[in-house]
């Protein structure tokens, strides 16, 4: 394929060179003359691991070249890859002034170029959702004249390099994401990485544009717990990596899927206490951990959006499906729904509660005073069956999943179903009147 890379940074030098040593013919472009030239040499604008070899290779080939002539890059490809930079505005804002400039150019050529072979725009810079789709596409159509997915092609296809071995993760990445406008023009960036391997996701252009920003938002978060972890470790005289070695060893939840599907709020006799806590030794030590003393108060963020979505209907009876903290299990310790539960009644809410596992007289011990002190009228609150709360409530938060109740939920609009949990069939009921997810 002929392909052109507009920026020639660290995203785009190496992309080209990748690029061009897999078979396709590139042309680098860039307003920095200085870049273009070294890469006209046979040189790379960057220090790092193979990129110098790679890029010197492919040059002497003839199978990568640089330009400053936008227009002409594009009148000679077939795909033009947008890599230029995405910085922080002062205010921590986005800059797409970059992004827009190089955008406005691949359109203007767009307006000349032959239709015979269809062109498709793939943007490669790191971007908020909606930035495609909202700023990028309406420059594209209004400089070429033409049409986004019928005259050419447009798709997101973020990169996920690291500096230092960033040739390596380009040709075994750890996925491909292809954020598509419609079918062909994500075949056209398929067929870049024909060959290589990973896993290969074709998704709508924002939920490709949101993947790096979770990435890095993670990676920062694992850093940073690790960090204070080791500060607090420290501070108690413990070998902090010792500690680590364990936490790294446990593959069923610590470095695993586990907890990271957006849901309600955690809970529970282990979570809450424990994070006090550590948090508690933390300041004894005087150890500062911004991070670990805003997770309960993140965690109890996301049950004020549960209260909230309730609160927007303006309607005053309530059903509540779940009130322990884990499904299966009666323990109502910490339940996150059980202080939802009490949050709605102290708002003056008409609430009743369906639990298949929770029977008043059935409650023991520490479950049983905890149950009394936060909620001490739940046997008047509690149903006996998932039809009688459906009868009683206009709103219905759903917060298990158990099959009774999955079952019994309507779909006829007549009630406004809160999902806390992600229904089993939440895609479907998406569209449906009433639906509301809590984080989804």
């Amino acid at each position: 394929m002929k392909i052109s890379v507009f920026g020639l940074g660290y995203v785009g030098c190496v992309s080209a060179a990748c690029l061009a040593s897999s078979g396709h013919q590139v042309v680098g472009v860039d307003v920095n003359q200085v870049k273009v030239e070294l890469v006209r040499a046979g040189k790379a604008p960057l220090v790092e691991e193979r990129i110098g070899e790679l890029t010197a290779r492919v040059v002497r080939e003839g199978a990568l070249r640089a330009s400053t002539d936008a227009m002409a890059a594009v009148l000679d490809s077939d795909i033009s890859l947008v890599c230029v930079g995405t910085p922080s505005a002062p205010n921590g804002s986005l800059s797409t002034t970059y992004l827009e400039r190089v955008t406005e150019q691949i359109g203007k050529a767009l307006a000349v170029r032959d239709d015979a072979v269809r062109h498709t725009v793939v943007f490669r810079s790191t971007m908020l959702p909606g930035t495609c789709l909202q700023l990028l596409v309406p420059i594209l159509e209004k400089a070429s004249g033409k049409t986004a997915g019928v005259d050419f092609g447009v798709a997101v296809n973020p990169e996920f390099l690291r500096e230092g071995s960033s040739v390596r993760d380009f040709f075994a990445p750890p996925k491909t994401v292809i954020g598509e406008l419609e079918e062909a023009s994500g075949d056209a960036v398929a067929a870049l990485y024909s060959g290589i391997g990973g896993d290969v996701f074709r998704v709508p252009i924002p939920v490709a544009e949101m993947t790096k920003y979770a990435d890095n938002a993670f990676h920062g978060l694992k850093i940073g717990f690790a960090n204070e972890l080791g500060a607090i470790c420290r501070a108690l005289g413990l070998d902090s990596h010792s500690v680590m070695d364990v936490f790294l060893s446990d593959r069923k939840l610590n470095i695993s899927p586990a907890y990271l599907r957006p849901g309600f709020a955690f809970g529970g006799s282990c979570l809450p206490k424990d994070l006090r806590g550590l948090v508690h030794a933390a300041h004894r030590a005087d150890v500062s951990v911004p991070i670990l003393a805003h997770v309960l108060a993140s965690n109890d963020e996301h049950l004020r959006r549960a209260f909230d979505l309730v609160a927007r209907t303006g309607k005053r009876k309530v059903g509540l499906f779940g009130l322990s903290f884990k499904p299966g299990t009666d323990d109502l310790r910490e339940s996150p729904l059980v202080e939802l539960a009490e949050r709605l009644l102290g708002k003056g809410y008409d609430l009743k509660i369906y639990d298949a596992n929770v029977s008043l007289s059935r409650l023991l011990g520490a479950n049983r005073e905890y149950i009394e002190g936060r909620l001490p009228h739940l046997g008047q609150l509690l149903a006996g069956s998932v039809e009688e709360v459906l009868e009683h409530a206009d709103v219905c938060l759903v917060g298990c999943t158990d099959p009774v109740v999955v079952d019994a939920l309507p779909h006829n609009g007549k009630h406004v179903l809160i999902d806390l949990v992600r229904l089993p069939d939440a895609e479907l009921r998406r569209t449906e009147e009433g639906y509301v997810g809590l984080a989804w």
